[in-house]
């Protein structure tokens, strides 16, 4: 997810570069670009992974406008908006806390100092370790009747039932909003702290000079100026809120993506959930769209030759003290409350780490999510060095678009993977069987090959986002050198880029396979029967209040989690001391 707003889309001087690396398309062609009767296949085979990759979003639209059963009359008049107002408020909430909380850390901790202040840049990054539903289950378990704060206020309170003492409820769309917020309100403390960071601190002198207090610096010169990517980071928080299935349906909110999991498993009616699939993808590009054009209408230029870095204020008694609270509280929500609840749970539970269902689980997380990670990185590095090699327009403008995927939440790439999925595997079955007379079974819908499709296609923007940018901080000489000694582009792609970016190439391996981990929509509705992953057996044995049966699979995917923010802290402090 983090690393959607870091890439590097196809730009003039990128394409200069390529050029220059590659020659004119007339060159290219001249000095050995594999070509068959005339096509060239880097840009065919460019061409083919980028509609790959669409093909899903283009279905949900097909089916979306060709239902067998057209029930959008009764969706409209009926469930939709209740869908789409409870989809608007969570979304609008978690956005707004979201921002407040990430900003406002990320100010704290970029212009004062106080205690344990630098500790606490890296643990407010913790959170994005912990699956928003992994945290739904910990936050009901500590907080129900039955859970440690009820019972302590029982025993402090002489109190015997529920009927003598008022508590929220904790199966609430207020919980939903809490739980969110503490999961990816990280993302906008990521971009906000970095746009503070590369604000010049002369600015700041000059408004303290001019008699600006500190509310005032924030509000009229620091946030400003960091607007822009404070809105990117909002609208990854959005479009998460939208996707996320695990918690509203623990919480029993009736969000859109809730929605398409019922009309489709319950009534049966493929159509109709292909139609709130397309209410989705509506508002998911509307928000991309409101974030590209907050980015284009807001721009500031940092001046390097009169830059300052910026020099934190010292905070002392109360001041430093509550600076301290505001940090720490994000910390221990998103990150101590539920690693603390699922690791009790889990050791409570110790007899459950030799389940052989949790190994099987296990098993199937690592093949799926491995295979889908060399899958999707090798598609992506073949895409983009395709784009990059060839001059034709087809390619170039298809690059950028194949990271719409990303933005596509887990439940609508299922319903347009699923269902045509379904039919092809229908039609082959019944060809195979009326040729031998054998029947061959369900060769994709039957098998985890529908998964790894799902896991390429959702991630796909973060292996090409890696490749791209890593690729434009080659020299164009090395591969002019390479191609003028009669290396072919083939091999001009593993001589002399792979080992330069293999680095790069390993960290979105990394970060794909992280990403596929946690991924439960997608996996829930594309798995075959009996079918576990680690994210679909936490899912599982917590939404039948098994969380001691579900803690160690949570354990793992935390882990796993752990090495993504390991990775991201990582790649920052290698940016910050280069």
């Amino acid at each position: 997810m983090s690393a959607q707003n870091s890439h590097s889309f196809a730009t003039p001087a990128g394409d200069a570069q390529a050029n220059a690396a590659t020659g004119s398309p007339n060159r290219l062609h001249r000095h050995g670009a594999k070509r068959v009767r005339g096509v060239d296949l880097w840009s065919l085979g460019a061409v083919i992974i980028a509609l790959l990759v669409l093909m899903p979003l283009a279905a949900v639209v097909w089916i979306a406008f060709h239902p067998d059963t057209n029930i959008w009359p009764h969706l409209l008049s009926t469930t939709l908006p209740r869908y789409l107002r409870t989809t608007a408020i969570l979304a609008v909430s978690v956005a707004t806390f979201s921002a407040c909380v990430g900003t406002g850390a990320a100010w704290l901790l970029t212009m004062y100092r106080f205690p344990f202040a630098r500790t606490l840049q890296w643990l407010l990054l913790l959170p994005i370790a912990i699956p928003a539903y992994v945290g739904a289950y910990a936050l009901v378990d500590f907080f129900e009747y039955a859970g440690p704060v009820q019972t302590a206020l029982r025993e402090i309170f002489g109190w015997t039932s529920a009927r003598d003492y008022w508590f929220p409820q904790i199966r609430s769309l207020g919980s939903a909003i809490v739980v969110l917020t503490a999961a990816l309100s990280p993302y906008v403390f990521l971009m906000a702290r970095a746009a503070f960071r590369e604000q010049s601190g002369s600015i700041y002198e000059v408004a303290r000079a001019l008699g600006a207090g500190p509310f005032a610096r924030f509000w009229r010169v620091g946030l400003p100026m960091a607007r822009p990517a404070i809105a990117a980071g909002v609208a990854i928080v959005m479009m998460e809120t939208v996707a996320d299935f695990g918690t509203v349906d623990y919480f029993a909110v009736q969000t859109l993506t809730t929605g398409i999991f019922s009309v489709w498993l319950q009534t049966g009616n493929a159509g109709g959930a292909a139609q709130i699939a397309g209410v989705v993808l509506v508002l998911v590009f509307l928000l991309l769209g409101l974030e590209k054009a907050s980015r284009g209408r807001a721009k500031f230029h940092r001046s390097v030759r009169h830059s300052r870095p910026i020099s934190p204020i010292h905070l002392t008694g109360w001041r430093a003290g509550a600076a301290f609270v505001a940090c720490v509280i994000p910390f221990a929500v998103g990150f101590v409350l539920p690693v603390s609840v699922i690791g009790y749970h889990a050791l409570k539970n110790a007899e459950q780490w030799g389940d052989p269902a949790l190994i099987t689980a296990l098993v199937n997380t690592l093949t799926v999510g491995g295979i889908a990670a060399v899958l999707t990185v090798v598609a992506a590095l073949f895409m983009v060095y395709g784009v990059r090699l060839t001059g034709r327009a087809l390619p170039r403008l298809l690059l950028p678009v194949t990271t719409l995927g990303y933005a596509a939440p887990g439940a609508v790439l299922g319903i347009g993977l699923l269902l045509p999925m379904a039919r092809a595997d229908n039609a082959i079955a019944d060809f195979w069987q009326h040729l031998t007379g054998h029947d061959m079974g369900l060769v994709m819908t039957g098998s985890a090959f529908a998964i790894i499709y799902a896991y390429g296609v959702r991630f796909f923007a973060i292996a090409q986002g890696a490749a791209d940018s890593a690729m434009g901080r080659i020299a164009p000489s090395l591969p002019m050198a390479a191609r003028s000694l009669g290396q072919s582009a083939g091999g001009t792609l593993r001589r002399v880029y792979v080992p330069l970016i293999r680095g790069s190439v390993g960290t979105a391996l990394l970060l794909v396979f992280v990403d596929c981990v946690k991924e439960l929509p997608a996996t829930l509705l594309l798995r075959p029967f009996n079918y576990n992953t680690l994210a679909t057996r936490v899912h599982e044995k917590a939404s039948l209040e098994h969380l001691g049966q579900a803690s160690p699979a949570a354990i793992l995917v935390i882990c796993v989690g752990l090495v993504a923010v390991g990775l991201m802290a990582r790649a920052e402090n290698g940016t910050r001391q280069s």
